[in-house]
C-alpha cells in the first residue's frame, strides 16, 4: 500500500466517530494481572467492579462533561456484562436517582455490590447491549453473562433488546474462542455499526476485544497509526476515533449534502466553459 499520502478525502456520511472505552477496574482485574490462571477462579463469575474501578468512573464521568463529550454522543453500546454496564452506567447515565421522577433508573442502588445510589437515566443517551463487542468468550468465569431477566432489573433502563436470548448461549466452559475468531467478530461488529442510524457512538467494552478488533483493523493503515490505535487499553480509558465506509456497508443517504442549481439554470464551471469555446 503507498503510505506516501498524508490524507484521505471521504464523503462526511461515510464516516461515523467512535468513542472506545475499556472497562474499569474488576475484582477479577486485580488478581488476574498478577496470575493469569486466577481468571479461572469461578469467585469472579460476570465480575463487578473494585472500589478503585468506581473512582476511575467518576473520573471518567467528570472528563466526558468537561470536554462537552457528553453533549454530542448519539448512542452508548455496552457489552452485556456486570463490568461494562456499570461502567456505561457511571460514565454516561444521568444523575442522582430520586423516585420522584416518572422515568426509569439506569441502574438500581448497589446493583452488583457497587455499594452506589441509583443512577437516573434522564438527560442520558440511550444505551443499548450488544452481544458482538463482548470479551474473549469461554473457558474464564469471568466472562460468562447473567441472565437478560437478572441485567433488567439491575439496569431498568438499558435496553437489552438485542440480546438473542436470556441465558448466555455465547460462552462455552470448555471451549476458549481463538484470536482469529474474535477478531473476526470485532470487525463484525464494527460493520453491523453502519445499520445504525447514529453518527457519534460510545462503546464499552473490554481490554482483549479492543485489542484484537483494532489490530485487525488497522491492517491496511500507516505503520505508525496501527501501533497507535491497536495498543493496549488501560482500565477505563477512553480513544476517539473515526471509521469509514469504504466497502459502502451503510446505505443512507447524507443529511447535509445539497444537490445545489435549484431552480435549474447554466452552471457549467468556467474551466469547462473555456473548453467549449476553443472548440
Amino acid at each position: 500500500m503507498d503510505y506516501s499520502a498524508g490524507s484521505s478525502l471521504f464523503p462526511l456520511h461515510r464516516c461515523k466517530t467512535i468513542h472506545l472505552v475499556r472497562h474499569a477496574q474488576g475484582i477479577h482485574n486485580v488478581e488476574g494481572d498478577k496470575n493469569y490462571k486466577a481468571y479461572m477462579n469461578p469467585d469472579y463469575f460476570d465480575a463487578h467492579l473494585t472500589p478503585l474501578g468506581w473512582q476511575q468512573v467518576d473520573n471518567l464521568r467528570k472528563h466526558v462533561r468537561d470536554s462537552g463529550l457528553i453533549n454530542t454522543i448519539d448512542l452508548v453500546i455496552a457489552s452485556p456484562l456486570m463490568r461494562t454496564l456499570q461502567t456505561t452506567v457511571g460514565v454516561f447515565g444521568g444523575e442522582g436517582y430520586t423516585d420522584k421522577t416518572d422515568v426509569l433508573p439506569l441502574m438500581v442502588a448497589n446493583a452488583g455490590n457497587s455499594y452506589r445510589a441509583a443512577i437516573s437515566s434522564l438527560n442520558s443517551p440511550p444505551i443499548v447491549t450488544v452481544e458482538l463487542c463482548r470479551e474473549h468468550l469461554g473457558v474464564h468465569p469471568c466472562d460468562r453473562r447473567r441472565s437478560v431477566s437478572e441485567y433488567q432489573f439491575l439496569f431498568p433502563a438499558v435496553d437489552f433488546s438485542l440480546l438473542d436470548s436470556d441465558e448466555d448461549t455465547w460462552w462455552k466452559a470448555n471451549v476458549r474462542e481463538t484470536k482469529e475468531e474474535l477478531a473476526a467478530r470485532g470487525m463484525k461488529f464494527l460493520n453491523w455499526l453502519w445499520t445504525r442510524k447514529e453518527k457519534e457512538i460510545a462503546i464499552v467494552t473490554h481490554s482483549g476485544f479492543l485489542f484484537h478488533t483494532l489490530n485487525a483493523f488497522g491492517s491496511d493503515c500507516h505503520p505508525l497509526v496501527k501501533k497507535e490505535i491497536s495498543k493496549h487499553f488501560a482500565n477505563c480509558e477512553l480513544r476517539s476515533m473515526v471509521i469509514v465506509d469504504r466497502g459502502m456497508i451503510g446505505l443512507e443517504q447524507s443529511t447535509t449534502n445539497y444537490p445545489g442549481k435549484i431552480p435549474s439554470g447554466l452552471d457549467l464551471p468556467s474551466d469547462v466553459a473555456d473548453e467549449k469555446s476553443e472548440k
